[in-house]
């Protein structure tokens, strides 16, 4: 909402900062809105969330024809064209620009079955990022005609264009030191990921995957010099080999571009996405199918509760 706000305000004329911004706050939140359509199962929810609404070849034309409708109906729009041509459309393509930095995964390229973008820089909530623009959007809003205002929103997009751009820097550093330790150990790795802890970027946490398992780790910027300290969880064979729940099983394993492990608890097979949370704790983990009579059988998913190791989420911030 902040970015689609600054976004649209630092467009259009000072006349129109406030009405700017709050269409751009309106806009800014438009894709998201597709939280309220309910597929066939949770899983469907999980993967087509960030889908069609998010896709770049929506929202373009999408924005030229809201755009030719403000030009039919608003005398403010007619006067200065092109700066509205330029709020709308920059208010409503910064939105899964940003939500691509984060590791959940935008499909920017829909209805290409590319896989989702998960460039997974930031957080999901950073507040370093947030404010600068929170601030200018309240500016827009309260004193629109201040003769700094345009100054003051130019400099909170260069300042969360800034740490977004640091974001970048600190996962190359991080990608490095997990580079060396792959290489010094010898894992014979099929895949990684790095993603921010919430809330920060100096705090990274690393998945090494395997053929057998994968490797956990937390890495600290403020620490450079010391080791990644990693536990391995080793994978079930037995829960990899069951047919049972396959469709929704590559599925995950297209949304999550393969970080995912499957486990049974309690005569269920369970899939758990490694991207969100920590060994064991994980926010996306689905029940596919379920053992009756030792036969298993694919069932309608259903997406398991998620509960947090408080201690053992103090012990990793510690690492800060």
């Amino acid at each position: 909402m902040a970015l689609g706000a600054t976004a649209a305000a630092v467009c259009v004329p000072r006349t129109d900062k406030r009405r700017a911004a709050l269409i751009g706050a309106a806009l800014g939140t438009l894709p998201d809105l597709d939280v309220l359509i309910r597929y066939a199962d949770p899983i469907d929810n999980f993967v087509k969330h960030r889908g069609f609404s998010h896709s770049l070849f929506v929202l373009f034309p999408f924005a030229l024809v809201l755009w030719l409708i403000g030009k039919r109906v608003s005398t403010r729009v007619r006067k200065a064209p092109y700066h509205w041509l330029a709020a709308i459309a920059l208010t409503l393509i910064t939105h899964p620009l940003l939500d691509a930095h984060t590791v959940y995964g935008t499909q920017l390229l829909w209805p290409l079955n590319s896989p989702p973008v998960m460039w997974s820089t930031i957080f999901i909530i950073d507040p370093a990022y947030t404010l600068p623009l929170l601030m200018a959007f309240l500016a827009a809003l309260c004193a629109p005609q201040w003769k700094g205002i345009q100054t003051a929103l130019t400099l909170s997009i260069l300042l969360s264009s800034s740490y977004l751009t640091w974001s970048w820097v600190a996962k190359s550093m991080v990608g490095d030191k997990v580079t060396e330790h792959i290489r010094l150990k010898s894992i014979e790795s099929k895949d990684y990921f790095t993603v921010p802890t919430p809330f920060n970027t100096l705090l990274w946490r690393i998945v090494i995957t395997t053929a057998e398992g994968y490797h956990e780790g937390f890495y600290s910027l403020k620490s450079p010099n010391n080791d990644i300290q990693f536990q391995f969880i080793a994978l079930n064979p037995d829960a990899q080999n069951i047919k049972a729940g396959r469709n929704s099983k590559r599925k995950l394993q297209w949304f999550s571009h393969g970080f995912i492990k499957t486990e049974i608890i309690n005569n269920q097979l369970v899939v758990r996405d490694l991207r969100m949370g920590t060994e064991p704790d994980y926010v996306f983990s689905f029940s596919i199918a379920e053992k009756d009579n030792e036969k298993w059988r694919t069932i309608v998913p259903i997406k398991a509760g998620v509960r947090y190791d408080k201690e053992r989420l103090k012990e990793i911030f510690k690492l800060l």
